[in-house]
């Protein structure tokens, strides 16, 4: 590939766009304290309105086990996420398990983001063109619907935005140890936190490449940047290796249509994703280097993910590539600062960016949201179960067919209300994996309890069909049905031993 021009000192690129700027707007701490004040106000909005969801209830799981525990179960299952867990242990250690203290560093990370997103912008677009793609970043969807869960996603945005700036800065004084030890810290951050976003190391590779025909030392100081980047990540690459056949079999192959549509779920927005592409091809800059790093951000890690997707695991869902969209953020900047010369106009169309997406920020607080497509309510279960609960109930959920519903309800039941799981007989803590072990033999592991709830997905008329049959049959040779209360998605059912109703 040719460029047409090196990649300039940041002073040297946007001394002309700035000249024409207001200074008092778009200098010091404003061009990165506005975006991430707007970011964190907008996701903060509704942070608890949706119930945790059965991805973040593993992340309760994981980070409530001890250090060793964690460890143990990376070796066996979830590896890639090791990092967060770890990470997240300590946050919970400090301030709790709240569904609040669980996706607040989320929320910071996205906000972390977008003064990331700023501050590239204003380097390779100018101080409009930065300004702009933090305040597109802030507006999308995906980064309040990411940046309220309880998952690494949103830490990753951050880890590869601000790999990218300290890469920026490590061009700017390529002689300083220093900043290239930055570079190579953040991006080991993007390798441990998700593997799939270490792509963005092909955009930055063109941003090098272009600084490199002045300067060829460039190539043997990022190289030595990088060799400690790879030792760090490659046992993570061994290791999720030997698991993603268990972790993503779920996933369908996509088809060619599934790289276009991808898309509006990686926005969270239909109208978001046509607005903020429109403007991306409005991009301009008298230099072709920025223009194309930021488009092999924005596109080549969804080519390169699909292609992988075709052999014996696909890799393709819209989470994976959530870290595209500061890319998509730049050049929408860039565009936005094009076709617009004036503040009044660039403002009406950030406004009329906000308005088209309304509907679409507040389908991402709906109390479902981080279930849909299948809702279940666990506190509403939780609840009736609270109100009606006798000591020594027992309780039998359904594990069989519905992953993580056991968690849902334990998360939203009082923590000093406690019951039997009949049919469990080993936790996942204990066996350092996701799921439980259930006794082989259900007619032996009852107790004799006089009451047992039962919690299942689905509201049929006879709650026992929705378990394994084996333990149904050995309800039924003991237990009657008192009564059933459906709460949406799921039904609590008590039942009574016989000659005790």
């Amino acid at each position: 590939m040719v460029f047409t021009a090196p990649l300039p000192a940041p002073r040297e690129e946007t001394r002309t766009a700035q000249a024409a700027e207001p200074r008092n707007l778009l200098a010091g701490p404003w061009l990165w304290l506005l975006p991430f004040a707007l970011t964190a106000g907008l996701t903060g909005y509704g942070l608890t309105d949706s119930l945790l969801g059965r991805d973040e209830l593993v992340t309760w799981d994981m980070v409530n086990r001890s250090t060793g525990q964690i460890l143990a179960t990376l070796q066996n299952v979830d590896a890639v996420h090791g990092t967060y867990y770890l990470l997240m242990h300590a946050w919970v250690g400090l301030f709790g398990d709240s569904v609040v203290s669980m996706r607040l560093p989320s929320l910071f990370a996205m906000a972390g983001a977008a003064s990331a997103v700023t501050l590239i912008g204003n380097r390779l677009f100018g101080s409009r063109a930065g300004i702009a793609a933090g305040i597109l970043f802030s507006l999308l969807p995906a980064v309040s619907r990411y940046g309220q869960e309880a998952r690494s996603y949103a830490c990753v945005v951050l880890a590869v935005t601000l790999a990218t700036l300290l890469l920026l800065r490590a061009l700017d004084k390529p002689r300083s140890p220093w900043r290239w030890a930055s570079y190579a810290l953040a991006l080991t951050g993007v390798g441990l936190l998700h593997l799939i976003a270490l792509s963005v190391v092909c955009a930055h590779f063109l941003l090098l490449g272009a600084r490199a025909r002045h300067d060829r030392s460039l190539w043997w100081r990022a190289a030595v940047a990088l060799l400690p980047v790879a030792a760090c990540v490659a046992p993570v690459v061994l290791l999720g290796r030997s698991q993603v056949q268990r972790q993503l079999y779920w996933v369908p192959e996509p088809d060619g249509w599934a790289l276009i549509s991808i898309w509006q779920d990686v926005f969270a927005s239909a109208l978001g994703a046509g607005a903020l592409i429109a403007l991306a091809v409005l991009a301009r800059s008298p230099r072709k280097a920025p223009l194309l790093g930021c488009a092999v951000w924005a596109l080549l890690p969804s080519v390169l993910v699909w292609l992988s997707s075709h052999g014996s695991v696909s890799y393709f869902r819209n989470v994976y590539l959530l870290f595209t969209l500061p890319a998509w953020a730049l050049l929408g900047g860039a565009g936005l600062a094009a076709a617009c010369r004036s503040w009044k106009a660039a403002t009406a169309l950030l406004v009329a960016l906000a308005v088209l997406t309304l509907s679409d920020q507040k389908r991402m607080r709906q109390p479902f949201e981080h279930d849909a497509p299948v809702p279940l309510d666990y506190a509403a279960a939780a609840d009736v179960i609270r109100n009606f609960h006798a000591p020594g109930d027992a309780v039998v959920y359904d594990r069989d067919n519905t992953w993580k519903l056991d968690g849902g309800v334990q998360y939203y039941l009082p923590r000093d209300l406690k019951m039997r799981d009949v049919f469990l007989t080993r936790t996942p803590r204990a066996i350092n994996q996701l799921y439980a072990l259930e006794c082989p033999v259900p007619a032996q592991c009852l107790k004799g309890e006089q009451r047992i709830w039962l919690l299942t997905q689905g509201n049929d008329q006879d709650p026992l069909i929705a378990i394994n049959q084996g333990q149904a049959s050995a309800l039924r040779a003991h237990y009657a049905t008192t009564w059933s209360q459906p709460v949406t998605g799921m039904t609590v059912t008590l039942l009574v031993r016989d000659g005790k109703r």
